[in-house]
């Protein structure tokens, strides 16, 4: 960073020679004399200003000479302790470094300020006319306001970034993420304090998260007295025909000492008025100072001796302004550019020359003394080198009036030599011939193709020689990027031929900038579009080619910003090493059928699976959730050292069967066309604070049930009732989440390297798949219950009082009973003793319950109990198929009717939330003939929707605190209608998810808090994805296909990937509302000519 003590003490002594042979003006000045210096001086500056109570020893005689060396002695003056001042209002500096005085107080009594603190005020007031940003003038800005960079977000600023996802809170966090430039830490005596209009209509673009324009960032250094905000520098070349004075010998002989020169230079800074100040003492005709232009002219010409090699300004063919020459010469030589050379500071020099300078005076720039190793000289950018190449000159040869681009004057002034040659050698040719009677004769042939029509064998072959030479010269002057060194080639080739449209696409293309959108927001575009690659290239060439602009990146560009999003691409470390789990970071997309004939003796393969290995996938999460776990840490001021403790993560596990997702495409295997997903979800990250006994939630997941939040894992092909398939798959799925539960994670978040513990839930799975993964018997058996070991018959007699009593350890022991029988039981005694465990548990499960099919499976009883009421079955006894179906078709015809249901085959969740409501039972209960059992019905429908936000809510103590007070009441005057008014229903029977709602919802809020947060709902939103990226990534080979799946299903749930989406949605609503749409046409037509695109 410019100005610190650092590296200003680092930078300050590597010249090789004696620093009183240099020139004034060459000198350094962030030398180690010149910090020592000016830190001296504060001091001092602060001496020379006394309090008012001061006065000056008697006797003491005021010095004389230049105004900054005298003092006089102060009056009495009155001034109050605590000016009231603050530190960070302007003139804060000033009146810190006069002592709580104004520099108004102080002259107004006859005393002069000191001149340095003069300078350090006037830069303050130039600093505050300039852009924090960009550096440009506030006053040429025009459009809108500036605005403070240390200040909150105004109203509609904070409206417009909010609709687009940012939720910072003042400008020094915009500036920060769209910009890369932290202002934190500035100073007011070395950055403006506000930024332009320009440079705030570029963070709004952006969204508050990048930069979709080339914004060029200015560098601010401390004041000094080469100081290029104060004194801007005068151009040191004029135009052509300008006669150079050089000085005689003993003018050179006479120069005086750099210890001199330099005491001087701080005599004769610059001021208020730009004028410079001149002593008391010294006349108008002084001779004390040199001229400093003769002086560097003189010393430069015996340092670089470059002027037999380096074309002058003199050569330019027309009278171009005196800012374009000084563009395009060295800083060092004033010659015309020859090999130029970038500085950080954004000057340019010759290689030669700088690399000459650098070694006889030391490692900083020649134009503003800042340090510059030659580590840090780059080359320019293309599009300057192509001006500069492009410049005409005068060719030196006489009779010759051609314009001569400055990147070919070698080689017109060698064609020049050459046909001097050619003329010399076809007059020897032609004597020869003359002399010896011989003719050339033309033996005919082919005409020569040309190079495009030939094939790339041919191609190759012809163009052997220059791809050679072109290999050749980037590897001695490029660093062997052939790859610049042609696209170069290319891109002058067309501004020669005044292609300037492909040649600024192709430029734009070079700097990595151009007119497209971003690869984030094409691939969201196209993951969330579900387009395939065809379809994405075809809409790529149709943009183009319509608008002439690229605005859409390639295929390949997409791919590799895949990479960084998918499992795989982060380095993460365990300790301890996970057992069985190989060290290797770079692990993708894996085979979930991989060694399954060493488990399942020998059968053969029936399936196909995908994967990804569990802990690559973690860290890919974490990863992808980096930006909210940093705004996590910092919302709650939590610094790096007080997390010592490291993190916890607690992650939600789900699986659950797809159906049937049979196509008629693909082929291999025969296998099943039912599929199985297992995936994850992050919910919530904690941090362990030294000092606190409870843990800080610094992330915690709002959508915890929405298919962008719920990450694939697994993917395969098989029903979910094959046991023994579904234990082959998962098992090693299973063993690296044991081991990552005994282990912690070491992950680079935010810069640093962090510590992560996981806790793994099982909680979304439907009963089905529960009953699978437990061991335990099908949904029909006696033992109801998975949570605990009641059977149907005591459930139905006692509906609310149970606990949980399960857990995957007893279920394993009941296992073994049930494989071993070591009482010698028989059958029913050895089921009544195990409680219905009758394989093995393969996977934990969290006992709980799962909401969705919780209201699936409350829904498809109470459309049973409709029908059953229409039918006044309480009064009869076994109705007929015939009855129970025109009971049915009359309640469809009714819901239809009434609220515009289409009846369903098969309940599912949106038929089951319109047929649990307040409207259906006013519709049903007009179907119903007795007024009893109509006000029964209201009755139950009433105290099930009372008692329904308490298992679907995801924070059920915030939502509806009224309702989990009330739920025990509301299920024990539920179940008492149920065993009394329905008791021809529920006489020694219940259901499963009925009992489980009455029985054991308390329970489970007490224990976990939630039930809906921790539901299966975002893997079963998940299904209708698996299918439309099923048919987005037709394939030939299954194989292939449940890649491309898996791999864009991740992408779909990239958090990254959804703020550049969210952000491209809202970027045109934004810009609408925020900025004078005269100003922003262009960017309008863009995002038109984006939405027209994807409507193709």
């Amino acid at each position: 960073m410019p100005g610190d003590p650092d590296i200003m003490e680092d930078g300050s002594g590597h010249s090789e020679t004696p620093w009183r042979s240099v020139p004034l003006e060459l000198h350094h000045p962030y030398s180690r004399f010149s910090d020592w210096k000016f830190k001296l001086f504060r001091v001092k500056s602060m001496e020379k200003a006394p309090l008012p109570g001061d006065s000056q020893p008697v006797g003491e005689q005021p010095q004389r000479g230049p105004p900054e060396a005298c003092t006089s002695t102060p009056p009495e003056v009155a001034v109050e302790e605590g000016a009231g001042v603050s530190p960070g209002t302007p003139g804060s500096v000033m009146r810190l470094c006069l002592g709580g005085k104004t520099k108004e107080s102080l002259e107004s009594v006859g005393l002069r300020v000191d001149r340095k603190l003069q300078e350090i005020d006037t830069h303050m007031n130039h600093l505050r006319t300039l852009c924090r940003l960009c550096g440009t003038a506030l006053h040429r800005v025009k459009g809108g306001p500036e605005r403070e960079v240390q200040g909150e977000l105004d109203e509609s600023s904070r409206i417009s970034l909010r609709r687009m996802g940012c939720k910072a809170k003042g400008w020094p966090e915009v500036i920060l993420k769209v910009f890369k430039v932290d202002v934190a830490g500035d100073m007011e005596t070395v950055h403006p304090p506000s930024f332009c209009h320009r440079c705030w209509k570029a963070a709004m673009r952006g969204g508050g998260f990048c930069c979709f324009s080339g914004t060029q960032l200015a560098q601010w250094t401390p004041h000094s007295a080469l100081c290029h905000v104060c004194f801007p520098r005068k151009p040191s070349l004029q135009r052509k025909g300008r006669k150079r004075c050089q000085p005689s010998r003993g003018a050179l002989h006479h120069l005086p000492r750099a210890k001199r020169l330099k005491s001087d230079l701080h005599t004769h800074s610059l001021v208020d008025n730009g004028r410079p100040w001149r002593a008391a003492d010294q006349g108008p005709s002084s001779n004390a100072w040199p001229r400093p232009n003769l002086q560097k002219a003189l010393w430069v010409r015996n340092v670089t001796r470059c002027k037999n090699v380096h074309l002058g300004a003199d050569r330019l063919r027309e009278d171009f302004p005196i800012d374009f020459v000084r563009a395009v010469t060295c800083q060092v030589c004033d010659h015309l550019l020859a090999e130029p050379l970038q500085s950080p500071c954004k000057h340019l020099f010759c290689r030669t020359c700088i690399q000459q300078y650098s070694r006889a005076v030391g490692q900083h720039c020649p134009a503003c003394g800042l340090p510059c190793s030659p580590f840090d000289l780059v080359s320019p950018t293309k599009a300057f080198l192509g001006i500069l190449n492009s410049v005409p000159l005068c060719c030196p040869k006489e009779g010759c009036g051609d314009p001569v681009p400055l990147g070919s004057f070698g080689t017109h002034c060698s064609s020049h030599q050459e046909e001097k040659e050619e003329e010399d050698q076809a007059r020897k040719r032609q004597w020869q011939a003359y002399s010896n009677g011989y003719m050339p004769i033309n033996k005919g042939g082919r005409p020569r193709q040309h190079l495009l029509s030939l094939t790339r064998r041919a191609q190759k072959h012809r163009l052997r020689d220059l791809k050679n030479q072109v290999k050749t010269f980037a590897e001695k002057e490029e660093g062997g990027d052939i790859k610049s060194v042609c696209l170069t080639l290319f891109l002058l080739a067309l501004r020669a031929g005044n292609e300037h449209r492909q040649a600024d696409e192709l430029e734009a293309m070079m700097q990595g900038r151009g007119f497209g959108l971003h690869p984030a927001v094409c691939l969201a575009i196209r993951v969330n579009t579900f387009l395939s690659c065809s379809q994405y290239h075809k809409m790529y060439r149709t943009v183009k080619a319509t608008s002439g602009r690229q605005i859409f990146q390639p295929l390949h560009t997409l791919r590799s910003v895949e990479k960084e999003l998918l499992p795989g691409f982060h380095q993460f470390e365990w300790q301890p090493a996970l057992k069985n789990v190989s060290s290797a970071c770079n692990v993708g997309i894996i085979d979930g059928v991989a060694g399954w004939a060493a488990s399942v003796d020998d059968a053969p393969v029936d399936t196909i699976a995908r994967r990804f290995r569990y802990d690559a996938a973690l860290v890919a999460a974490l990863k992808d959730l980096e930006e909210d776990i940093m705004e996590g840490l910092k919302e709650h001021g939590l610094e790096d050292s007080e997390c010592t403790g490291g993190f916890k993560v607690v992650v939600k596990e789900s699986c659950d069967g797809m159906g049937d997702v049979s196509e008629k495409h693909g082929g291999g295997p025969c296998v099943p066309e039912k599929a199985v997903r297992f995936s994850f979800t992050v919910m919530s990250i904690s941090v362990q604070v030294e000092g606190r006994q409870e843990a800080i939630t610094i992330f915690q997941e709002l959508k915890p049930n929405s298919e962008l939040s719920c990450k694939p894992l697994c993917l395969m092909f098989v029903d979910e009732s094959d046991h023994e398939t579904l234990t082959a798959v998962l098992e090693p799925v299973v063993a690296e989440r044991n081991a990552m539960r005994e282990s912690r994670l070491i992950l680079s978040v935010g810069g640093l390297p962090r510590f992560f513990r996981f806790q793994f839930r099982g909680t979304g799975y439907d009963e089905k798949m529960v009953r699978e993964m437990e061991g335990l018997e099908a949904s029909g058996s006696t033992y109801i219950c998975t949570m605990c070991d009641s059977t149907r018959m005591e459930a139905s007699k006692n509906m609310v009082l149970h606990t949980i009593t399960r857990s995957h350890e007893e279920n394993l022991e009941r296992y073994e009973i049930w494989r071993t029988n070591p009482f010698s039981e028989s059958v029913e005694e050895l089921r009544d003793r195990v409680k219905g465990v009758s394989a093995k548990p393969f996977m934990e499960t969290q006992p709980t319950l799962d909401a969705l099919h919780c209201d699936i499976g409350n829904a498809t009883e109470f459309y049973k109990i409709f029908q059953d009421e229409i039918g006044e079955v309480y009064l009869k006894g076994n109705p007929s198929r015939e009855e129970r179906r025109s009971w049915r078709s009359a309640l469809d015809k009714q819901l239809r009717k009434k609220l515009k249901v289409k009846p369903v085959m098969r309940m599912n969740g949106n038929y089951a939330r319109r047929l649990m409501t307040r409207e259906a039972v006013e519709a049903v209960c007009e179907l119903v003939p007795s007024e009893a059992r109509r006000e029964a019905l209201k009755e139950v429908m009433e105290l099930y929707l009372q008692m329904k936000p308490v298992w679907r809510a995801s924070c059920p103590a915030k939502e509806c605190p009224d309702q989990v007070c009330r739920y025990s009441f509301n299920s024990q005057r539920f179940a008492e209608l149920l065993s009394t008014t329905f008791k021809y229903r529920y006489d020694g029977k219940i259901t499963n998810y009925l009992h489980k709602t009455l029985a054991h919802v308390p329970e489970i809020i007490e224990r976990d808090g939630s039930i809906g947060a921790w539901a299966s709902e975002g893997n079963e939103s998940g299904n209708k994805l698996f299918r439309r990226f099923r048919k987005m990534n037709a394939r030939q080979s299954k194989s292939f296909e449940l890649e491309d799946v898996l791999k864009h299903h991740w992408l779909y749930t990239s958090k990254y990937l959804q703020k550049f989406m969210e952000a491209h949605r809202n970027s045109a609503k934004a810009l609408e509302a925020t900025i004078d749409p005269v100003e922003c046409q262009d960017d309008n037509d863009l995002v038109l000519d984006v939405t027209n695109s994807l409507n193709l």
